[in-house]
């Protein structure tokens, strides 16, 4: 089927993502995350509510527009300028409505609210004190430490310090504006230093449809994560002189101190440093020179936070209350869920979800370590993007912004990306305006669907690893 003629103008493109935006905009303020909590959200209950058709004709219009736009825009011959304007009118409509696509917002502003108050996010959750909007806040998420890291947390007491949650939400949208700014110029500088274009790795990031929709709309702190991490991923790009890599390192270390879960991308950034890892004497030293310098700053920088924060080093260890979700859309979760529904079949009760995720996470291991090894004298990067990836597959929960970390990392390599950019696509249908799953009622068939995926995932992971790296590529 050919695409229609004006979807290979840059016009046409523009102003279709536009659209895609608006029309998302619109579904924020119809059915958005609200501040208050509804229950058993589903595709039918919306339908059933007031305005539901219009709801959902605007959520999928606007996902499929928003997703139409960026699939064809990698097309387009654009400058830089051209990119950034594009991508910033495609924001525009998103930055005064209510949360959208998620709830996360409010739980900031409340975990925010419980470090202005004294308290330690990272070890108690927001119901230890009387956050004045705690009802806004999902009940799974009431009693869990947060799971970000010091600088985030800090971050959030600063925009729940002025006693109002609308101006709290605003401040996160702040951010989240800011990081993409960043973006904007980090990216371009990373493409530079790895001799990839610049104009595609700022299209593939700037403009795909998880900023606005998720970034914006929803305010998740993946964009200042991120923003952060490959600014520290430029600065040690390269033969740099030390006091450089040590910034990098540091950049990187504010990246893990907002999102703990990008610090598997640590040791890639040493091999990038140093240029691989040449098992020789010589080189085996410019490794722990370079690329310890790239750790030390990091470790540095996240020691700083803890301590002048006050929050001590509980962060480390607060992703362990993940275990309170469930979804279908993690690996690990929907093999226990699967396996579960199969024993429910022979009149067994059982609950494998907790042993399936534990057992995931000591493969999460291996894969890093895998991972690491097989790139020790590839391209860091690549392996990067795959290390966020062997993440997002083993963790026990995964939502669809979590694929802009993997997407990221591609952007500024020559990896094909074929197959990510569609599973971003087809991840930005899973979720109904105001954060709930699109897709509960049929949890368990898709358990299935995806246990089976996983499976084939690992045989083709398998094969893959045996394979030997590039050698040579851009350091």
């Amino acid at each position: 089927m050919t695409a229609p003629a004006w979807l290979g103008t840059p016009a046409g493109i523009r102003w279709l993502g536009f659209l895609g935006s608006a029309c998302a905009a619109a579904d924020a303020v119809l059915f958005g995350a609200p501040t208050f909590i509804r229950r058993g959200v589903s595709v039918m209950s919306i339908l059933r509510g007031p305005n539901g058709v219009a709801i959902l004709l605007l959520w999928i219009a606007g996902l499929t527009a928003l997703c139409v736009a960026w699939w064809y825009g990698r097309r387009l011959t654009a400058s830089r300028r051209w990119i950034v304007v594009t991508a910033a009118l495609w924001i525009v409509p998103l930055l005064f409505v209510p949360p959208l696509a998620s709830r996360d917002m409010y739980a900031y502003a409340c975990q925010g609210a419980l470090f202005d108050a004294g308290f330690n996010p990272s070890v108690v959750g927001v119901a230890a004190q009387p956050c004045p909007w705690i009802e806004s806040v999902s009940v799974v998420w009431r009693d869990t430490p947060t799971p970000y890291g010091p600088l985030w947390i800090v971050l959030t007491g600063l925009a729940a310090s002025f006693g109002s949650q609308a101006v709290a939400l605003g401040i996160f949208r702040l951010y989240a504006v800011l990081a993409v700014a960043a973006l904007a110029l980090v990216v371009p500088a990373l493409a530079r230093r790895t001799g990839v274009p610049e104009e595609r790795a700022l299209w593939l990031v700037l403009c795909c449809p998880l900023v606005p929709v998720h970034f914006v709309g929803g305010g998740h702190n993946d964009a200042l994560t991120i923003a952060l991490l490959l600014a520290g991923l430029t600065l040690v790009a390269g033969r740099r002189p030390t006091g450089q890599l040590i910034a990098g390192g540091a950049l990187v270390g504010a990246a893990i101190a907002v999102k703990t879960t990008v610090g598997v991308v640590l040791p890639f950034a040493a091999l990038l440093a140093a240029g691989g890892l040449e098992l020789t004497r010589d080189g085996l030293l410019r490794f722990l020179r370079r690329g310890g310098a790239v750790v030390g700053g990091a470790a540095a920088a996240l020691v700083a936070l803890s301590v002048v924060s006050g929050l001590g080093f509980g962060w480390a260890v607060a992703l362990s209350g993940a275990g309170e979700s469930r979804s279908w859309t993690s690996p690990p979760t929907a093999v226990g869920i699967a396996v579960n529904a199969v024993a429910k079949w022979f009149g067994v009760a059982l609950d494998v979800v907790p042993a399936v995720r534990a057992v995931a996470l000591l493969l999460l291991l291996v894969t890093l370590v895998a991972i690491w090894w097989h790139f020790r004298r590839g391209d860091a990067l690549h392996g990067a993007g795959l290390a966020c990836l062997a993440v997002i597959f083993f963790a026990p929960i995964t939502q669809p912004w979590y694929l802009f970390w993997t997407l990221a990392l591609f952007a500024v390599t020559t990896v094909r990306m074929r197959r990510l950019e569609v599973t971003i696509i087809a991840s930005m249908f899973l979720i109904l305006p105001d954060g709930d799953g699109a897709w509960k009622p049929l949890q368990v068939p898709f358990a299935f669907l995806v246990t089976g995926l996983a499976g084939w995932i690992a045989w083709r992971s398998v094969r893959w690893l045996r394979r030997p790296a590039p050698v040579g590529a851009p350091a």
